[in-house]
Parts: structure tokens; C-alpha cells; sequence
């Protein structure tokens, strides 16, 4: 456990070297945020409720969609497939550690960055904007909300992991295509432009069905007390069945990879 709470601390120091890309993430972060909430509120101007929701629900919703990007879709394994294609990947197979958790110890060291920077932008932004926000006080709803988020987290990490070790099989394409597809999926699946629900009905039960929409839309309806006893326990079975099949997919898919592995550059 040491070893991997050393490589938290390592990934949390080379956020201040790279000061600036940082920095720039956060500020197109905050953009992203800001263009949704004016939108919101343009539509907001000639109607009181829109698809279901009151202005301050769907003001907390997109708050909490910029919280959960901080917190869910964070993550640093985007660079696996480029130790994969390089021959990095060697360096880690010669020390008695783990890959996997090496990548997740770095994925909650960026978590814990970009939370923190979250809080306080937060704090700035409803200071001076003043939104209407939905306070959640049943204690139950916010506890089921921060279990959904839990799973999302090693859910959300299983998947792009999986998609970095397909680099070894396409060691050019991991960048090219899959992973710039995966982000436009990811960032419409998972309810990070709007509530999903507000799609047709047909579209949406099939959305259901995958793993994107308990990332981001799943937990903010918990939050918003927008769902019910059934349709939570119904989407922490889907979560786990996800995230159990995703745990095994990795373990196959890293085995076969290593068959195929030829450490090209080193």
C-alpha cells in the first residue's frame, strides 16, 4: 500500500511542474460550465418548468455534472496506451507492482487535484452568480448519490483502461480514434450536456442498458430525488454488473495483451 500512496504523492508534485496545462484544463473546464448554465437560463426566460425540470434543478444538475467531471471523469489513463506503444510498459513488468493500481493510485491523485481546484471555483462561481440550487436534506438520498459516485469511480476507470490496453493490438490508434471517440460518447452518454431523460423514451431505456449514464446522470437524479427506491437498487445492479464485467474484460484483455507484447523502442 506504501508503494502506491508514493505514487499518489509523485502525480500530485507533477501538477506544479506542469503548472500551465493544468491551469488550462481548469479554465475550459470552468467555459464548458459556464456556456450550459447561460444556455440553461435563456430557456428558462419563457418557461417554469422544461423536460421535467424547474430552473433550480436543472442549475444544480449542471453544477453537479461540472463536480462529477472533477470527481468520475477525471483520469489519467489516457497515457497507458502511449507507455503501451512506446515500451514503457516494460519498466513497470520488471517491479513487484501492480499496473493496475499503479494507474489508479494516479487517477485518484488527480481526482483529489481536480476536486480541490472544483471547490473553488465552486465557491467563486455561486458567490457571484447566485444560482437557484436544490439542497438535498434527506440523509439517505445523499448517501445513496456518494455510493453511485463511489462505483462510478473504479467504473469509470475499468473502462478507460480497457481502452488503453488496446494499444496493444493498435499501437497508432489509441489517440487517432478510439480515445477521441470514447470522449464524445462518454461526455453525451453519460448526461454531461443535458438530463438524458430528456431524450425519447426508446433511446433512453436503451441507454439504460449501458454503463455511461451511472457516471453522471444516475447520481445527480439520486441527488435531485428524481428516482425512486426501485430505479435506484435497479441502477446499482447495472453499475455492478458493469463494473464486474469490466474487472474481468481487464484481467483477460491484459493477459492476451502481454502474449502480444513486443516492447518496440526499448
Amino acid at each position: 500500500m506504501k508503494k502506491y500512496i508514493q505514487v499518489l504523492k509523485a502525480t500530485l508534485q507533477e501538477y506544479f511542474i506542469y503548472r500551465l496545462n493544468f491551469v488550462m484544463w481548469r479554465v475550459r473546464s470552468v467555459i464548458q460550465l459556464l456556456l450550459l448554465y447561460f444556455l440553461w437560463l435563456v430557456i428558462f426566460q419563457k418557461n417554469q418548468v422544461v423536460f421535467g425540470y424547474d430552473k433550480s434543478q436543472i442549475l444544480t444538475y449542471v453544477l453537479g455534472v461540472w463536480a462529477l467531471r472533477a470527481l468520475v471523469l477525471s483520469t489519467r489513463t489516457a497515457e497507458v496506451g502511449g507507455e503501451i506503444s512506446r515500451g514503457d510498459l516494460s519498466l513497470y513488468l520488471l517491479r513487484p507492482i501492480s499496473y493496475v493500481k499503479y494507474w489508479f493510485s494516479r487517477d485518484l491523485a488527480d481526482k483529489i487535484f481536480n476536486i480541490g481546484f472544483f471547490i473553488v471555483e465552486a465557491v467563486i462561481l455561486v458567490f457571484l452568480l447566485k444560482p437557484p440550487l436544490v439542497f438535498q436534506t434527506n440523509l439517505l438520498l445523499i448517501f445513496c448519490t456518494l455510493f453511485s459516485i463511489f462505483i462510478g469511480i473504479f467504473l469509470l476507470f475499468n473502462i478507460s483502461f480497457l481502452l488503453g490496453l488496446s494499444t496493444f493490438w493498435a499501437p497508432e490508434g489509441e489517440w487517432g480514434g478510439p480515445r477521441f471517440l470514447f470522449n464524445i460518447i462518454l461526455d453525451f452518454f453519460s448526461g454531461g450536456l443535458f438530463p438524458l431523460d430528456i431524450l425519447p423514451l426508446l433511446l433512453f431505456r436503451f441507454l439504460q442498458i449501458l454503463p455511461f449514464p451511472y457516471l453522471l446522470f444516475f447520481p445527480l437524479n439520486i441527488y435531485l430525488g428524481r428516482l425512486n427506491t426501485l430505479q435506484i437498487f435497479q441502477g446499482y445492479l447495472i453499475m455492478t454488473f458493469w463494473l464486474i464485467v469490466s474487472t474481468w474484460l481487464i484481467k483477460i484483455v491484459w493477459q492476451k495483451g502481454l502474449r502480444v507484447y513486443s516492447a518496440v523502442g526499448r
